[in-house]
């Protein structure tokens, strides 16, 4: 079982940049693909990036592509997303989550989730 614990979130303006990190507990995170999504009052929670398991492979959601990059460093159990030219769309609650599966996208393919992190941007 992994546990997740989000950090890193706040208040930025826009244009803007954060680092989120997610930690995670348990002898088996690099087993996991890990993804970050993200969640607005009144909307459902969406896809933002996902990484493979040995972190050769990544894919970002169109409407940060180009913007967010996500990392993960197995040695410390660490999942990142550094997120770069920050809009006031972005602000939502953020979770990581681990996933069996790298082909997954959607919520009900990850198995483990964090807290999440609230991430507001202000115009």
């Amino acid at each position: 079982q992994v546990q997740l614990v989000e950090s890193g979130g706040g208040l930025v303006q826009a244009g803007g940049s954060l680092r989120l990190s997610c930690a995670a507990s348990g002898p088996t995170f690099s087993n996991y693909a890990m993804g970050w999504f993200r969640q607005a009052p009144g909307k459902e929670r969406e896809f933002v990036a996902k990484i493979n398991w040995r972190g050769t492979n990544t894919y970002c959601a169109e409407s940060v592509k180009g913007r967010f990059a996500i990392s993960r460093d197995n040695a410390e159990n660490t999942v990142y997303l550094q997120m770069n030219s920050l809009k006031p769309e972005d602000t939502a609650v953020y979770y990581c989550a681990a996933s069996n599966s790298y082909s997954a996208s959607r919520p009900t393919h990850y198995n483990y989730w964090g807290q999440g992190t609230q991430v507001t941007v202000s115009s």
